[in-house]
């Protein structure tokens, strides 16, 4: 897709050489994907997905650990084991800074002049840096509390380095300030360590960090009530302590009531309260603790270190691309389920009036019909076109327009000696040019337009001229069918045709705005096509281009579901690629070159009104929009929780399925290849994204596109009834 192969011209001794150009478009688009994805994966690192929760276990032996550590203190630095003195108490928080309530406790210490610790995670000061200049702003100290919340013991050494750089870079970038106090996640007292997270303080230690630990665990993690917060937060007979607290991680409601309740009672009780960094003077030493050879520290960093700018950069730009993405999914669910309703109320509306006894467009048309079949070597399908056309209930000739073939194709034709049926050579001008050869040439002032792979079943051309009884009607469009649905993709065309072109022409008619009467059967007023200039070159999807041309010149467009042809759809993923790119690219043309229709006045207004605004929000912008889903759907099965991914990828899964039966009820399709739609959700659709974003790539950038050329092996017939052909020329 996005290599063009060009050969280079050498010297006739030389094998040829290849030589790939990559395209600048294809550069910048693969980019913007590079970049979205590491994004997102930064996004589930900051979210802690990449790294273990707290395993659970025991604690270990703790053979390793000094005497000293288990009856000290809980701060252990690299020179000794620490306590607070008597009646003196430090406050700390973990877990923050949270937006709601981490400032909701700074304005209980404030009011109470209590400084206090707050231990933050990186990832969340990254995210809410005013939160943390705030915390220093008003004398508080910061602590390192890892950038992601993981159980670092089970990280390799790398990682845990990587998680307190991260986290130090953070704070520097949001405060200016550094700092070398470290709590672990998920550590309790020192008591408590074993000879596994002992290792990890060591090695803390090395770094230049003082680890602190707790002897007075409030458990409001737990939210058990406000008196018990306050109780299990009291220190014992005077003693001094270090109070574990929260400051996010879940409703904090209780906290914060608890320490309108725990300040006043420790002062009435003779303590006073210090931030752990203007303790360090009058901290109790208990014991002294083997050095180490130090570590060099991996966040010696400053404010304006690119470094710690570039983690909070990151950080912040993958919390944008996900809010992006969830208003995105907002209004892709919004889109996704307007166009359900209407589908149903609008549809349904259409195919029971169409079938209430006595309904009719008027008097019956019974005038001869001229059919265009434009071919370029299509002697593959050709044969069976003809014979279907001439096989028909009604008058018609058919004018076959060869288009400088070199197949033989018109050879094919003439070697069929029907009656009715002339052949026109005419030189290489393109579709365009062949379809206006042919309607000058045909003898009928109605028109009915045939590509030359599509066979029509006998009775589809009476049925499409009828509406012509109304002379407000300009164009109608036939009901396109897939004839050979033998391998896996042309199932899922079908699929596509009956469900996304039939069932949308129904809702669209309702709103007088059909976008496209389809090449593969149409028929035309001779008048309504000169009146809106012909079949023009202007597009790649000349089909849109003149229906929507005569939405403008005032004339109406109706859907006619039982005027059947079959038609071969691509048969290879290959050509669907050249087929769906040209229809795509064409579309997006047609839609650019009318958009003057916004402004036309009256009737003819209508589609630019209606019609322009429909067409892009659920032919351009919907499916644009529609592959964050699946991204998002993939996103979540592997970072987020899979069952809630699941029942949501289900609940959009039903509401494709309720869809699908509608459609295939209201064409009287049989539903058994539907159980092929799954398979089409995940893997046909994101073909036809891949189409649809490189063609608006294509577009953005000024690529030019040329018409695509599909190889066809006669099989539009496989599906179709057998024609019977009696009348022959002599």
């Amino acid at each position: 897709m996005g290599l063009w192969v060009r050969t280079a011209p050498v010297a006739d001794a030389a094998p040829a050489r290849r030589r790939v150009t990559l395209r600048p478009r294809f550069i910048v688009a693969a980019v913007i994907v590079f970049v979205v994805l590491n994004l997102l994966v930064i996004e589930a690192y900051a979210n802690a997905r990449f790294v273990p929760d707290q395993r659970g276990e025991e604690n270990g032996p703790q053979s390793q650990v000094p005497a000293s550590v288990v009856d000290g203190g809980p701060i252990v630095s690299p020179d000794g084991s620490y306590a607070m003195p008597p009646r003196t108490v430090a406050l700390t928080f973990d877990d923050g800074p949270d937006p709601r309530w981490t400032p909701r406790i700074l304005d209980v210490l404030a009011r109470f002049h209590v400084p206090a610790t707050f231990f933050v995670v990186g990832s969340q000061v990254a995210r809410h840096p005013d939160i943390a200049r705030r915390i220093v702003a008003e004398g508080h100290d910061l602590g390192v509390h890892t950038f992601t919340h993981p159980d670092v013991s089970g990280l390799p050494q790398w990682r845990r380095r990587a998680e307190y750089a991260q986290t130090e870079m953070a704070i520097a970038h949001a405060t200016g300030t550094t700092t070398r106090l470290l709590r672990l996640p998920y550590s309790s007292g020192a008591d408590a360590l074993d000879n596994a997270n002992w290792e990890l303080t060591e090695e803390a230690s090395r770094l230049g960090f003082v680890s602190v630990f707790s002897d007075t665990d409030s458990r409001d993690w737990a939210r058990p009530g406000v008196a018990s917060i306050v109780r299990n937060a009291t220190p014992a007979a005077g003693r001094g302590a270090v109070v574990l607290l929260h400051d996010a991680g879940g409703d904090r409601a209780q906290t914060v009531a608890a320490l309108e309740r725990l300040i006043p009672s420790l002062r009435s009780r003779g303590y006073t309260f210090t931030g752990l960094s203007g303790a360090r003077s009058g901290l109790v030493r208990v014991a002294a603790v083997g050095s180490a050879p130090a570590l060099a520290d991996p966040a010696a960093v400053s404010a304006s270190d690119w470094r710690a700018s570039a983690v909070v950069w990151s950080i912040q730009s993958a919390d944008r691309l996900v809010d992006l993405f969830w208003l995105v999914l907002i209004l892709v669910g919004a889109l996704t389920l307007l166009r359900t309703v209407f589908l149903f109320v609008f549809a349904i509306g259409h195919a029971r009036r169409r079938r209430r006894a006595g309904w009719s467009w008027g008097p019956e048309v019974t005038e001869p019909v001229s059919v265009v079949v434009p071919a370029w070597n299509e002697r593959e399908g050709i044969v069976g076109t003809v014979r279907s056309l001439v096989a028909g209930s009604h008058e018609v000739e058919v004018v076959v327009v060869d288009d400088a073939s070199t197949d033989g194709t018109a050879a094919a034709v003439e070697s069929l000696r029907l009656s009715g049926v002339r052949v026109v050579r005419v030189p290489k001008g393109g579709k365009a040019a062949a379809l206006n050869a042919g309607i000058g040439l045909s003898r009928h002032p109605l028109v009915v337009m045939v590509d030359a792979d599509t066979v029509v079943e006998p009775e589809a051309i009476h049925r499409l001229v009828q509406p012509f009884a109304d002379p407000r009607i300009g164009a109608v469009a036939g009901n396109v069918k897939v004839g050979n649905r033998v391998s896996m993709i042309a199932r899922w065309q079908h699929i596509e045709y009956v469900i996304g072109f039939n069932l949308d022409r129904r809702l669209y008619e309702r709103f007088d705005c059909i976008p496209t009467v389809p090449g593969a059967l149409g028929a035309f007023r001779r008048v309504a096509v000169q009146a809106a200039g012909g079949v023009t070159e202007d597009t790649l999807a000349e089909d849109t281009d003149l229906t929507i041309a005569l939405h403008r010149a005032g004339w109406r467009v109706v859907y006619v579901d039982d005027a059947r042809s079959w038609t071969e759809a691509p048969a290879s993923v290959g050509q669907l690629w050249r087929q769906r790119y040209r229809w795509s690219y064409g579309t997006m043309q047609a839609l650019w070159k009318h958009r003057g229709g916004l402004n036309d006045p009256g009737n003819p207004g209508r589609f630019g009104r209606r019609g322009l605004p429909l067409l892009a929000l659920f032919t351009v912008v919907l499916p644009l929009l529609a592959p964050l889903v699946d991204v998002f759907a993939v996103y979540g099965l592997i970072f987020l929780d899979r069952t809630e991914t699941l029942l949501a990828w289900a609940a959009v899964m039903l509401v494709q399925v309720i869809t699908a039966v509608l459609a295939f009820r209201l064409d009287r399709e049989s539903l058994r290849p539907l159980w092929a739609l799954p398979l089409q959700q995940i893997a046909y659709r994101q073909l036809m994204y891949l189409v649809l974003v490189h063609s608006m790539v294509t577009a953005v950038s000024g690529g030019r596109l040329h018409w695509q050329k599909l190889n066809r092996h006669g099989q539009a017939a496989q599906s179709a009834p057998a024609p019977q052909v009696t009348s022959t020329r002599p």
